[in-house]
């Protein structure tokens, strides 16, 4: 007759759970503690983020979410916001300006590079960043509002439309494509672009410590090639894409080449379709929108 084997003790396997959970915590104590005291250079892979923002600024969301996430991640020694823009929108430029700060306030190094243009609200977004790197024939400056409307009266009384409209204060329907702008609206509305002007230039001159007035100057609409930005302080260092990388490692301290890393774009056949239209699609929208709005944009009719 076989003798039963005897059946674990419940203690002893609390036991044994108690001890793996203890070395568990120990391991993971040890590991923040080594990251903490390691140098920057050889903590991790010493990566590099890039984040690009390319065509116009209409929605922030994306790089909103990729700055705030490269913000948190440790691994991430710095990040080159790679701006390659005409600017765009009001709203989406001044949020992705205020994740930039944030980037900058939480001491991680963050440099912009200019493409071939970064003017406007790509400008805007560029401004706050440690380092601002352009190529000397790079299209940038810019710092200007526009909102543009279009007058389509004559063309609906050819059709026989009449539009009547019901509002509640004088200025409800300022800028209607369906009457003739009144004087009073006109300086109504030139009071909005002002006001907004007047943000964008005080935040070029926090964004690069430069006094007001010296921004002002320079804030009429005007563009800039690389070079002469530089010579305006708009710019810090004339150089490419991979200058800035090559320079923002060395400043982080990291050794040899730096591991670069950027979110795939992933593009359907839709979104190639779109792309073969949307230059001029915009371009249409700023110059003859449908609906009136606030661009920090750079654009030629």
């Amino acid at each position: 007759m076989e003798t039963p084997l005897p059946e674990p003790s419940k203690k002893s396997f609390a036991r044994g759970l108690m001890i793996f959970l203890g070395a568990a915590a120990g391991i993971a104590l040890l590991s923040v503690a080594a990251t903490s005291i390691l140098p920057k250079s050889i903590i991790g892979s010493g990566k590099i983020a890039v984040v690009e923002v390319a065509g116009i600024i209409t929605d922030s969301r994306d790089v909103v979410r990729q700055l705030a996430r490269y913000r948190k991640d440790r691994s991430v020694l710095g990040i080159v916001l790679r701006v390659d823009s005409p600017g765009g929108a009001v709203g989406p430029s001044q949020e992705i300006y205020d994740e930039v700060v944030r980037v900058r306030d939480s001491h991680k190094t963050i440099y912009a590079s200019l493409g071939s243009i970064a003017a406007s609200g790509g400008y805007y977004i560029a401004s706050p960043t440690h380092r601002v790197i352009a190529n000397p024939g790079t299209l940038t400056g810019s710092i200007g509002v526009i909102m543009a409307f279009s007058n389509v009266e004559e063309l609906i009384g050819k059709i026989g439309v009449k539009p009547e409209v019901i509002k509640s204060g004088q200025f409800k329907d300022a800028g209607s494509p369906v009457r003739p702008m009144t004087q009073q609206e006109r300086e109504y509305l030139q009071t909005v672009v002002d006001d907004v002007h007047g943000q964008f230039i005080q935040a070029v001159a926090e964004g690069r410590d430069l006094p007001v007035e010296n921004v002002r100057k320079i804030a009429d609409g005007r563009i800039f090639t690389g070079k002469q930005a530089f010579e305006l302080k708009l710019v810090d260092e004339l150089g490419g894409l991979e200058s800035a990388i090559a320079r923002l490692a060395r400043e982080v301290g990291i050794e040899g080449e730096p591991r670069v890393v950027q979110e795939e774009k992933h593009e359907g056949l839709l979104d190639l379709l779109l792309q073969s239209i949307t230059p001029n699609y915009f371009t249409n929208r700023v110059t003859h929108p449908v609906i009136p709005s606030l661009q920090l944009i750079w654009t030629v009719p």
